[in-house]
Protein backbone atom coordinates (compact mmCIF):
# COMPACT_ATOMS: atom_id res chain seq x y z
CA UNK A 1 0.00 0.00 0.00
CA UNK A 2 1.12 3.05 -0.91
CA UNK A 3 1.83 5.93 1.74
CA UNK A 4 0.06 9.26 1.48
CA UNK A 5 1.50 12.66 2.75
CA UNK A 6 -0.81 13.85 5.26
CA UNK A 7 0.72 17.48 4.61
CA UNK A 8 -0.37 17.80 1.52
CA UNK A 9 -3.83 18.17 3.38
CA UNK A 10 -3.95 19.69 6.96
CA UNK A 11 -6.89 20.22 7.62
CA UNK A 12 -8.90 17.16 6.61
CA UNK A 13 -11.50 15.99 9.18
CA UNK A 14 -13.12 13.94 10.49
CA UNK A 15 -16.51 13.16 11.93
CA UNK A 16 -17.49 10.08 14.29
CA UNK A 17 -20.99 9.51 15.47
CA UNK A 18 -21.12 8.57 19.31
CA UNK A 19 -23.12 5.97 20.57
CA UNK A 20 -25.07 8.61 22.24
CA UNK A 21 -25.94 10.17 18.72
CA UNK A 22 -23.45 12.73 19.30
CA UNK A 23 -20.81 14.15 16.54
CA UNK A 24 -17.12 13.84 17.50
CA UNK A 25 -14.70 15.59 15.53
CA UNK A 26 -10.98 15.25 14.71
CA UNK A 27 -8.76 17.15 12.80
CA UNK A 28 -5.24 18.30 12.82
CA UNK A 29 -3.75 20.62 15.50
CA UNK A 30 -3.64 23.97 13.47
CA UNK A 31 -0.25 26.00 14.08
CA UNK A 32 -2.34 28.84 16.21
CA UNK A 33 -3.84 26.52 18.88
CA UNK A 34 -1.07 26.08 20.85
CA UNK A 35 -2.91 28.52 24.03
CA UNK A 36 -6.42 26.36 23.26
CA UNK A 37 -3.90 22.98 23.44
CA UNK A 38 -1.84 24.14 26.54
CA UNK A 39 -5.57 24.66 28.23
CA UNK A 40 -6.49 21.72 27.49
CA UNK A 41 -3.37 19.66 29.38
CA UNK A 42 -3.80 21.87 32.31
CA UNK A 43 -7.30 21.43 32.97
CA UNK A 44 -6.79 17.45 33.04
CA UNK A 45 -6.48 15.89 36.46
CA UNK A 46 -2.98 15.14 38.02
CA UNK A 47 -3.71 11.31 37.87
CA UNK A 48 -4.77 11.77 33.70
CA UNK A 49 -1.53 13.66 32.81
CA UNK A 50 0.52 11.66 34.87
CA UNK A 51 -0.88 8.65 32.53
CA UNK A 52 -0.80 10.63 29.45
CA UNK A 53 2.94 11.58 29.58
CA UNK A 54 3.81 8.38 31.52
CA UNK A 55 4.91 10.69 34.76
CA UNK A 56 4.38 13.83 36.11
CA UNK A 57 3.94 16.59 34.40
CA UNK A 58 1.63 20.05 34.70
CA UNK A 59 1.98 21.17 31.24
CA UNK A 60 3.60 21.14 27.77
CA UNK A 61 7.17 22.61 27.83
CA UNK A 62 7.64 25.45 25.13
CA UNK A 63 9.77 22.70 23.19
CA UNK A 64 7.13 20.28 23.23
CA UNK A 65 4.24 22.54 22.16
CA UNK A 66 5.78 23.21 19.78
CA UNK A 67 5.96 19.40 18.75
CA UNK A 68 2.85 19.11 19.29
CA UNK A 69 1.65 22.58 16.70
CA UNK A 70 3.92 21.65 13.65
CA UNK A 71 1.98 18.60 12.58
CA UNK A 72 4.10 16.42 10.47
CA UNK A 73 7.75 17.44 11.73
CA UNK A 74 9.41 14.63 12.09
CA UNK A 75 7.00 11.94 11.00
CA UNK A 76 4.85 12.74 13.94
CA UNK A 77 1.49 14.31 13.48
CA UNK A 78 -1.10 15.93 16.42
CA UNK A 79 -4.41 15.82 16.00
CA UNK A 80 -7.73 17.32 18.43
CA UNK A 81 -10.80 15.88 18.83
CA UNK A 82 -13.45 18.55 19.41
CA UNK A 83 -17.42 18.87 20.27
CA UNK A 84 -19.64 21.63 20.64
CA UNK A 85 -20.37 22.83 23.96
CA UNK A 86 -22.57 25.57 24.08
CA UNK A 87 -22.24 26.47 20.94
CA UNK A 88 -18.88 26.48 21.17
CA UNK A 89 -15.79 23.86 19.98
CA UNK A 90 -14.46 22.53 22.77
CA UNK A 91 -11.29 19.78 22.68
CA UNK A 92 -12.10 16.91 24.44
CA UNK A 93 -9.38 14.69 23.56
CA UNK A 94 -6.13 14.60 21.87
CA UNK A 95 -3.82 12.06 19.85
CA UNK A 96 0.01 12.21 19.03
CA UNK A 97 1.23 9.81 16.49
CA UNK A 98 4.00 8.92 14.97
CA UNK A 99 5.00 6.56 11.48
CA UNK A 100 8.19 4.84 10.69
CA UNK A 101 7.95 3.83 6.86
CA UNK A 102 11.26 1.37 7.92
CA UNK A 103 9.66 -0.26 10.41
CA UNK A 104 5.67 0.39 9.10
CA UNK A 105 4.87 0.83 12.64
CA UNK A 106 2.49 3.16 14.35
CA UNK A 107 3.13 4.36 17.55
CA UNK A 108 0.44 6.54 19.44
CA UNK A 109 -0.73 7.76 22.66
CA UNK A 110 -4.24 9.29 23.56
CA UNK A 111 -5.96 11.45 26.18
CA UNK A 112 -9.52 12.66 27.39
CA UNK A 113 -10.65 15.36 29.05
CA UNK A 114 -11.83 14.22 32.41
CA UNK A 115 -15.14 15.57 32.19
CA UNK A 116 -16.15 13.60 29.00
CA UNK A 117 -14.78 10.29 30.11
CA UNK A 118 -16.45 7.24 29.62
CA UNK A 119 -18.84 8.55 26.98
CA UNK A 120 -17.21 6.42 24.12
CA UNK A 121 -14.84 9.56 22.94
CA UNK A 122 -11.61 7.13 23.48
CA UNK A 123 -13.06 4.26 21.27
CA UNK A 124 -13.88 6.67 18.70
CA UNK A 125 -10.70 8.25 18.63
CA UNK A 126 -8.98 4.96 18.69
CA UNK A 127 -10.82 3.66 15.91
CA UNK A 128 -10.16 6.82 13.74
CA UNK A 129 -6.20 6.12 14.83
CA UNK A 130 -6.59 2.45 13.48
CA UNK A 131 -7.90 4.29 9.77
CA UNK A 132 -5.24 6.69 9.78
CA UNK A 133 -2.31 3.57 10.65
CA UNK A 134 -4.28 1.76 7.89
CA UNK A 135 -3.56 5.21 5.51
CA UNK A 136 -0.12 5.90 6.11
CA UNK A 137 0.60 2.17 5.29
CA UNK A 138 1.43 0.48 8.72
CA UNK A 139 1.25 -2.53 9.08
CA UNK A 140 1.40 -2.35 13.08
CA UNK A 141 0.72 -0.21 15.94
CA UNK A 142 1.14 0.03 19.52
CA UNK A 143 1.32 2.44 22.40
CA UNK A 144 2.88 2.61 25.66
CA UNK A 145 0.99 2.99 29.41
CA UNK A 146 1.49 2.88 32.85
CA UNK A 147 0.67 -0.77 34.50
CA UNK A 148 -1.21 1.51 36.75
CA UNK A 149 -3.84 3.01 33.72
CA UNK A 150 -6.37 0.43 34.41
CA UNK A 151 -8.83 2.26 32.00
CA UNK A 152 -6.26 2.42 29.06
CA UNK A 153 -5.57 -1.45 29.34
CA UNK A 154 -9.38 -1.77 29.58
CA UNK A 155 -10.25 -0.10 26.43
CA UNK A 156 -6.77 -1.40 24.76
CA UNK A 157 -8.39 -5.01 25.48
CA UNK A 158 -11.22 -4.07 23.95
CA UNK A 159 -10.03 -2.62 21.02
CA UNK A 160 -8.44 -6.08 20.31
CA UNK A 161 -5.17 -5.20 21.41
CA UNK A 162 -2.65 -7.86 22.80
CA UNK A 163 -0.46 -6.75 25.76
CA UNK A 164 3.63 -7.50 25.59
CA UNK A 165 6.12 -6.46 27.98
CA UNK A 166 7.92 -3.32 27.96
CA UNK A 167 11.57 -3.75 26.04
CA UNK A 168 13.05 -0.78 28.32
CA UNK A 169 10.66 -0.23 31.41
CA UNK A 170 8.92 -2.49 34.15
CA UNK A 171 6.32 0.07 34.94
CA UNK A 172 4.39 0.42 31.53
CA UNK A 173 2.98 -2.20 29.55
CA UNK A 174 2.94 -1.85 25.59
CA UNK A 175 -0.12 -2.69 23.52
CA UNK A 176 -0.05 -3.77 19.83
CA UNK A 177 -2.39 -4.66 17.06
CA UNK A 178 -1.93 -5.58 13.08
CA UNK A 179 -2.91 -3.20 10.83
CA UNK A 180 -5.21 -4.95 7.83
CA UNK A 181 -4.26 -2.22 4.54
CA UNK A 182 -7.39 -3.43 2.64
CA UNK A 183 -9.47 -3.03 5.60
CA UNK A 184 -12.99 -0.26 4.87
CA UNK A 185 -15.18 -0.22 7.53
CA UNK A 186 -13.12 2.00 9.59
CA UNK A 187 -14.28 5.82 7.79
CA UNK A 188 -11.62 8.71 7.72
CA UNK A 189 -10.14 11.15 5.70
CA UNK A 190 -6.85 9.76 5.32
CA UNK A 191 -8.20 6.71 4.08
CA UNK A 192 -10.29 8.37 1.54
CA UNK A 193 -7.30 9.98 0.32
CA UNK A 194 -5.18 7.01 0.11
CA UNK A 195 -7.52 5.66 -1.88
CA UNK A 196 -8.07 8.17 -4.21
CA UNK A 197 -4.22 8.05 -4.75
CA UNK A 198 -4.18 4.56 -5.37
CA UNK A 199 -6.72 4.56 -7.69
CA UNK A 200 -4.95 7.83 -9.74
CA UNK A 201 -1.75 5.50 -9.46
CA UNK A 202 -4.20 2.40 -11.37
CA UNK A 203 -4.99 4.74 -14.10
CA UNK A 204 -1.97 5.89 -14.64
Amino acid sequence: MTAISLLEHPRHTDHLRLRDGKTLTVRFVGADEGEALQGYFRKLSMQSRHSRFLGAMSELSASELGHFIHVGENDRFSVVAVMMNDGRETIVGEARYGFDSATESFEFGISIDDRWQRQGIASALLGNLECRAAALGARHMFGDTLRSNEAMIALAHKSGFAFTRHPDDWKLARFEKPIDPIRQDIPCASWKLAAAQRVAEMVV
